[in-house]
């Protein structure tokens, strides 16, 4: 940190600005805390801190004044001036700036960019649509059964949000805000979106742009009277922490809104600096969904979270101008606080100005934070809706409401308002007898995985095939081989088990899950056709920390479809729930498969081959399921992200580099069981992990040798990238990738004819001989 102390300009004249100027004016860092414009609290009452007569709109001004007066930090407190740049120009004047960039801002200052950027980097939100067109939004309106929240997409003092009951309400809502304007230019744009059930939790953050450092959760209450009901308002009272968010569910938050968020608006340009503030939804399953983005402190979860921040806040806020939050302590009080606001009668409507306020002794524990106060004389006035914030911590929640509320009895203004239920949630939830402990307290839900069985089945149904009804939910899956049409007395049955590996890594990276069940399945089925046997059943196994149904069923669907386009039945399976085993969001996923063969199509046939049989090769789909340990660590070493554009040409265009590296694996077996049933190979290897010189010698007797002609295909754009930039060798692309030829055919001469008829794309790639050295031998692999 600086040497020296330096001056701090904080912006903006609220209860948020009142509680920064007290906690920045506590470090030994700060010479002085000049408040712009500020108000009655931060005008006298506060050692080093002194009101500035600049509007939080004039942008030039306030830059002005900080180059004038040694500034070595500004900290814009409201949202208008962040999203009108303000932190871009202190940068350019060379001034170190606690705040996100113009860009970033629009996380707040446009709801629609904000939607949109949650689905480009899969940040768990509702579904949405935006519309500009009155009509239209009117149709999607009366075209869903579900309720809907309607949303000004600008900026609208935290009052933009439309909370209908019925479509009739949604349908008055739209008209308020697009054709009557009562929210004027903030509703150009309007966000329909999927109400969610459950309980709302505020996490904010601080970031340097790669970092995130997160406070204890917090909770406010936006409505204007007890119970939650009333007109919503900026903020009538808040707490923390809030019980709502479990470990499991704050691993959540940070893991996929915190840190997905910075993530992603850092692959766009613009590294986030300052606070990132999600507005989330714990829905009753524990599953964590995002309602908005504020981009700097909460007003009034300023008031509650800085009494309970034990380190320098000046340092932290420095820390992240500069880029190195993590090397900066955070650390925070296990206390608990709760502040009430007391507000001006009338509130949020019109109220009165100007009335004296009294503020007599406040008890131990207890501050008084000013908001819309204006100093007058030697006392107080009110000056706004929202007027002073009563903030107490102690050990305990309840006995910080309490002594919140013991401080509030000091307080008198004429017309005075203030709820008197602040933190009913987490007092009801903590005075709520204690149930008998239930698997569900354990963390695994019984509910959960029923949802997810009755989602499934539909796909598993399609999976059925002579043999097998594809019907799940018994203690085992059924398969008639007669059925089948095998003969049991000159049958074998070959089994294959095999999982994924660490391409799940980018599965979860990038949120998309349905194509990693296809690598299952031909992971697994592909083994099986090899030895020259029919696929007939699959079951899968999927094991996570906690269920989260959609992202299972989107995983199955992937099996499903893997199967059927394998001509397997999907006959059953195992869902694992297990706490404590797995990282919240991370799964892991198996598979089991059983064919079947006559005795005398079994493969390989070892004492058919010879010298001069045939090598033809059938190209991969990418990099199939292998060797993404190394694929990962090119990617690192390449100083990008699976949100990146991707690097190497694709067909068709890939949208992302995670796109392109999550092409499913290709299914070999519709292709093949033609050309294996007519007899006409010899042996067949699937290049897996180990490449070529691990899989090839799996098919060939120990007196020959597999030569391979490395320019008889050419290698696919995904390994040339994964060699350039990885500075690969040959031979090490070839034990670790599949290198563009994903399985392997051995063939008589006097047989190629007849498969290149069945199997059209078939490349010649090489041939056997004898063996006098190494079993595999790749000549001309650049």
């Amino acid at each position: 940190m600086s040497a020296a102390p330096f001056n701090v300009l904080l912006i903006g004249s609220g209860g948020r600005e009142h509680a920064l100027a007290w906690k920045l004016a506590q470090s030994a860092s700060v010479a002085h805390v000049y408040v712009a414009p500020g108000n009655g609290g931060t005008a006298s009452g506060l050692a080093k801190v002194s009101n500035v007569a600049i509007k939080e709109t004039d942008l030039d001004a306030l830059v002005s004044f900080a180059a004038s007066n040694g500034v070595g930090l500004a900290v814009p407190g409201p949202e208008v001036p962040l999203v009108a740049g303000i932190a871009d120009k202190f940068r350019a004047a060379g001034i170190p700036c606690f705040g996100p960039s113009a860009y970033a801002a629009q996380l707040e200052g446009s709801k629609a960019f904000s939607k949109d950027f949650m689905a480009r980097h899969h940040v768990p939100t509702a579904e949405y649509r935006t519309f500009t067109d009155y009509d239209q939004a009117v149709a999607y309106v009366r075209s869903v059964s579900h309720r809907v929240v309607i949303k000004a997409s600008g900026l609208a003092a935290g009052k933009g949000v439309l909370l209908p009951t019925t479509t009739d309400e949604a349908l008055a809502g739209l008209k308020e805000m697009m054709v009557d304007r009562a929210f004027g230019d903030a509703a150009n744009q309007v966000v329909v979106e999927e109400f969610l059930e459950g309980e709302e939790v505020s996490v904010l953050a601080f970031s340097d742009g790669h970092t995130v450092v997160a406070m204890p959760p917090a909770q406010d209450h936006k409505r204007a009277l007890d119970g939650d009901q009333g007109l919503n308002t900026g903020g009538m009272g808040a707490y923390a922490p809030a019980p709502v968010a479990t470990p499991a569910v704050l691993n959540a938050i940070h893991s996929q809104v915190l840190q997905r968020t910075v993530d992603g608006i850092r692959r766009e340009g613009h590294p986030f600096v300052g606070i990132l503030y999600a507005g989330l939804m714990v829905t009753p399953r524990g599953d964590v969904k995002t309602l908005e983005f504020n981009v700097r402190f909460g007003d009034p979860e300023t008031q509650v979270l800085l009494p309970l921040l034990e380190s320098d806040l000046a340092h932290v806020m420095l820390a992240c101008t500069r880029g190195c939050l993590d090397a900066v302590k955070v650390d925070f009080s296990s206390a608990a606080a709760c502040t009430v606001i007391a507000a001006s009668g009338g509130y949020p409507g019109n109220y009165a100005k100007g009335h004296a306020i009294s503020i007599g002794s406040v008890p131990a524990g207890v501050t008084v934070f000013h908001a819309g106060t204006a100093a007058q004389g030697t006392g107080y006035v009110t000056s706004g809706g929202r007027v002073l914030a009563v903030t107490a911590v102690d050990s305990a929640l309840a006995s910080a409401v309490s002594r919140a509320y013991d401080g509030l009895k000091q307080v008198k203004f004429q017309d005075m308002h203030f709820r008197t239920d602040i933190a009913h949630r987490a007092l009801r939830r903590a005075a709520a007898p204690k149930q008998g402990a239930s698997y569900a307290d354990a963390g695994v839900s019984i509910d959960n995985g029923n949802a997810l069985v009755e989602q499934i089945k539909p796909l598993v149904k399609a999976t059925r095939r002579p043999g097998s009804d594809a019907d799940i939910g018994g203690f085992g899956g059924l398969f008639d081989l007669a059925a089948a049409g095998y003969d049991a007395k000159d049958t074998l049955l070959v089994s294959a088990t095999d999982g994924v590996g660490t391409k799940l890594k980018i599965a979860l990276s990038t949120g998309i899950h349905d194509t990693i069940g296809i690598d299952l399945v031909a992971m697994n089925v592909n083994d099986l056709i090899v030895q020259g046997a029919e696929p007939l059943l699959f079951l899968d196994y999927y094991a996570c920390g906690k269920l989260d149904v959609n992202v299972a069923a989107d995983v199955i669907k992937g099996v499903a479809r893997g199967c059927a386009e394998s001509g397997c039945a999907l006959v059953g399976g195992e869902t694992a729930e297990m706490p404590g085993m797995y990282s919240h969001g991370d799964y892991d996923v198996a598979g089991f498969t059983v064919g079947a063969v006559p005795r005398s199509q079994v493969l390989p046939r070892l004492d058919d081959m010879a010298a001069g049989d045939v090598l033809l090769g059938l190209t991969s789909s990418g990099v199939h399921s292998n060797g993404y340990s190394l694929v990962r660590h090119v990617v690192k070493l390449a100083g990008l992200d699976f949100d990146s554009p991707c690097p190497f040409a694709t067909n068709p265009p890939a949208p992302t580099l995670g796109h392109a590296l999550l092409v499913p694996t290709r299914l070999y077996v519709k292709p093949l069981l033609p050309v294996v049933r007519a007899g006409l190979i010899k042996g067949m290897s699937h290049i897996t992990g180990g490449g070529f010189p691990e899989n090839i010698p799996r098919v060939l007797p120990k007196h020959l040798a597999a030569v391979i002609d490395g320019s008889a295909w050419t290698l696919p754009p995904v390994f040339q990238w994964l060699r350039e930039t990885g500075n690969i060798a040959g031979p090490e692309m070839l034990r670790t990738f599949n290198c563009g030829i994903g399985m392997i055919l051995v063939v008589s001469p006097d047989k190629v004819a007849a498969v290149r008829e069945l199997l059209p794309e078939v490349i010649t790639i090489g041939q056997l001989a004898q063996r006098t050295g190494e079993s595999v031998i790749v000549n001309n692999f650049a």
